[in-house]
């Protein structure tokens, strides 16, 4: 029997880390993605390392439909040459899952049953690492494949991920440059999209805030961002639920942020240092700065008007950035608090 390889994506992880390599932060909804080019650079990458032709690709994701059906664009994905398409779910509350159960299932079964002899593992998830050892126990490798950050190191893939695994390869720079751009400013009302190319689904943007309205101010991303080293995707607390946001009449008190020449807020508190704070308001202005690009009017009336909860794409964004620049898997309950408070600052200066 043929020998073949296959390829487990976590596209949580490949589109966050991807989003903070091109544009400094991991909000999703910033990008634009050519996924045939994309998959096909992603194959031969994995063809290329083991020597061995690909199975197929398994597509982890959550759909973006009620019951998590498949959105427009990930049915287009779906469509794709060797593609199984493996959607988990969208929560009431906004957060992924059965993502990565699927995941966990797949590597298993697909390891005892010794479909493939090498998995090329695209994620750095810390809870996969039980589901790679049970696939190495019937004989399969697996080797995680990461998405570079700028400098060509690998977004942070949890250490104890590394150790169960029988390699660590680090994708090409060029794959996600190549097929990964900045999402642009579009008109609120595009023209019908025609022509061999449109059918074909060359790019495949992903879901996300409509455009602005012409005439609305919008603060336009920085040209050279500073990009964030990714942390595993988490499920983030709600507010009011440990570790959330703070509601309002809680009767916690606030924290206090004094001005500074250059904008840069600090908090009269002895437990949180200087650059701790330094890194939070960078993190709450990138993340306002990538969303501001593609947010419309009644996005922006939206989010005022839930003060204080904040989206969950948004909320993921900034515990993920906060969590890669400062180092930890997981951000403690202080430092959250003191991220969605300053969030909200940040917004409110900068009028978005």
């Amino acid at each position: 029997m043929r020998s073949h390889c296959a390829l487990y994506v976590d596209v949580g992880y490949l589109l966050a880390a991807s989003a903070t390599r091109v544009t400094g932060t991991s909000l999703r909804s910033g990008i634009v993605v050519s996924y045939p080019d994309l998959v096909a650079r992603l194959i031969a990458a994995a063809e290329e390392a083991s020597g061995m032709p690909l199975l197929r690709v398994h597509w982890y994701d959550s759909g973006r439909r009620s019951g998590g059906a498949p959105d427009a664009s990930q049915e287009a994905i779906g469509m794709l040459p060797r593609v199984k398409l493996r959607l988990g779910r969208i929560s009431p509350q906004g957060e992924q899952k059965g993502v990565d159960l699927r995941i966990g299932l797949d590597l298993a079964a697909h390891g005892r049953n010794r479909v493939v002899d090498v998995i090329y593992l695209v994620s750095g998830d810390d809870d996969l690492c039980e589901a790679v050892e049970e696939a190495q126990n019937h004989g399969v490798q697996v080797v995680l494949m990461a998405v570079p950050d700028r400098s060509g190191k690998p977004h942070a893939v949890s250490k104890h991920l590394i150790r169960e695994s029988d390699d660590l390869i680090v994708i090409d720079g060029a794959v996600v440059d190549d097929t990964v751009h900045v999402r642009q400013l579009q008109p609120e009302e595009a023209p019908a999209a025609s022509g061999a190319g449109a059918a074909a689904g060359v790019v495949v943007p992903l879901p996300g805030p409509r455009p602005p309205a012409a005439g609305t101010d919008v603060e336009v991303a920085p040209a050279r961002p500073t990009p964030a080293v990714l942390a595993g995707p988490r499920p983030t607390a709600r507010a009011g639920e440990p570790g959330g946001g703070v509601r309002a009449g809680s009767g916690t008190s606030r924290p206090i942020w004094s001005s500074t020449s250059d904008g840069v807020g600090s908090r009269q508190s002895a437990s949180t240092t200087s650059a701790e704070l330094g890194l939070i308001d960078e993190v709450c202005r990138g993340v306002i700065s990538a969303w501001s690009v593609t947010a419309s009017a009644e996005d922006r009336r939206r989010l005022r008007s839930e003060k204080p909860y904040i989206p969950s794409d948004l909320d993921r964004a900034l515990l993920l950035d906060l969590s890669a620049r400062i180092g930890v898997y997981d951000v403690d309950e202080h430092l959250r608090y003191l991220l969605r408070d300053h969030f909200w600052e940040v917004l409110g200066a900068s009028g978005s």
